[in-house]
């Protein structure tokens, strides 16, 4: 008898650890942005309007899970609907034959903060990125719903994915920045 219960709390146990919990995306409450040098002297913004994201985790906090996110290309929104199209055209992201952005890694503890490691793919082409991430805290709110704070800051070379369009001004600058600075800020509920 007291084999059995032995192995009943072994097993108790196990199923514990490997317990997984699904994180939702709060849209409402969640962005996706980016940032691009335009003519060397300033920088154009946008966000794209359709995303989501789930997080799955295995421990109470957040070392080791997994995030699966996809943004829809052509909800790209710069407040510019002539530069939006052109963003969506073949120059750019070719949103027609490659509608989705994707990431799918996971999220690894450094210290007191969080990098974001995996796979992310733009146009076709997939490449690995590390992203700092901040934990804001985990919370209930006045509904019961527990809910997780995290902000994204990262910066990917648009050209390795192949967006390459680009002018030279004058001054021989580049029109638009190959580099572009990524930033989320995002909102997750645990699902019940």
């Amino acid at each position: 008898m007291k084999k059995l219960t032995l192995t009943l709390m072994a097993i108790a146990t196990t199923v514990a650890v490997f317990a997984q919990t699904t994180w939702n995306l709060d849209k409402s409450h969640s962005n996706i942005g980016f940032a691009v040098s335009h003519m060397v002297i300033s920088e154009t913004e946008g966000n794209f309007k359709d995303f989501d994201a789930t997080v799955t985790t295995t421990k109470d906090d957040f070392n080791g899970a997994k995030v699966n996110f996809t943004a829809d290309v052509n909800t790209i929104d710069t407040d510019n609907e002539k530069r939006d199209g052109h963003l969506k055209s073949d120059d750019f992201f070719s949103a027609q034959k490659y509608p989705k952005i994707v990431f799918d890694g996971k999220l690894v503890k450094k210290g007191e903060q969080y990098e974001l490691v995996g796979d992310f793919t733009m146009k076709g082409v997939t490449k690995q990125v590390n992203f700092p991430v901040k934990y804001n805290g985990t919370i209930k709110d006045p509904y019961g719903n527990t809910r997780a704070g995290f902000k994204v800051n990262g910066m990917v070379n648009r050209t390795d994915y192949g967006l390459k369009w680009n002018s030279l001004t004058e001054a021989g600058g580049m029109v638009v920045g190959e580099e572009v600075d990524i930033t989320c800020n995002v909102e997750i509920i645990k699902k019940g």
